[in-house]
């Protein structure tokens, strides 16, 4: 009768790797962000994220410092994307503002739809208030500023003062990111529909007459096409 063989003893092996093809940095995030928006963020470990990412939880930190990093990099995400947009949008002053408006409204609700997961609903976690999410707070605001730059050049926006001007910026910018709490309610709208419908709703709330809709939708289809 051989002797038993010993068990090895050692450091465990990590899960197989997914068959993503993403490298292991975007492959943390991938899986972050499903476990985010699933489980939930509170609910999520690092080793959860790295098990999910077939990696050992030590290997995690070779990209990230912890799991607020993780967010903090999803987050940021989101947002500089539409931030780029808006910057050329700001600069391209010889389209109509209104146009100019639609457009970024609806390329914003195109991004916040994106991607496999509802990554927009994380903006609501009430640590993404603290000091660690710096960065994502402060390019959010830039975003609004552009939004708001846009509104007050149109020609419902030019009159409006300091105070009324914030406000209508608010409301277009909340509209816009309305769409994360319909995607959660429901994941099956398609996302160009609720873009453009987004959009119209926008200039509506600066005071785009109806009957202005058609051509303002137009010019800004051409703007994101050129």
């Amino acid at each position: 009768m051989s002797p038993p063989t010993s068990r090895r003893v050692g450091r465990p092996r990590a899960q197989e790797r997914p068959t993503s093809g993403l490298e292991p940095r975007d492959e943390v995030l991938s899986a972050a962000a499903e476990l985010f928006t699933t489980r939930g963020y509170t609910a999520t470990s690092t080793r959860a994220v790295a098990e999910r990412a077939g990696l050992r939880q030590a290997s995690l930190y070779h990209y990230f410092d912890g799991k607020e990093a993780i967010l903090a990099t999803l987050l940021e995400g989101t947002v500089r994307p539409s931030l780029e947009i808006a910057r050329e949008l700001v600069a391209r002053t010889e389209a109509p503002p209104e146009a100019r408006l639609w457009a970024l409204c609806r390329s914003d609700v195109m991004l916040l739809c994106s991607g496999p997961h509802n990554l927009g609903a994380l903006y609501l976690l009430p640590e993404v208030q603290t000091e660690h999410f710096g960065v994502f707070q402060t390019l959010r605001t830039e975003l609004r500023a552009a939004y708001g730059e846009l509104l007050s050049a149109t020609q419902a926006g030019s009159p409006l003062g300091a105070e009324e001007l914030s406000l209508r910026t608010d409301l277009v910018f909340g509209l816009t990111e309305s769409v994360i709490l319909i995607r959660r309610a429901d994941p099956g709208r398609a996302p160009q529909a609720l873009a453009e419908a987004t959009a119209d709703a926008a200039l509506r709330v600066v005071g785009v007459p109806q009957r202005s809709l058609a051509r303002l939708r137009r010019e800004g289809q051409q703007l994101l096409a050129a």
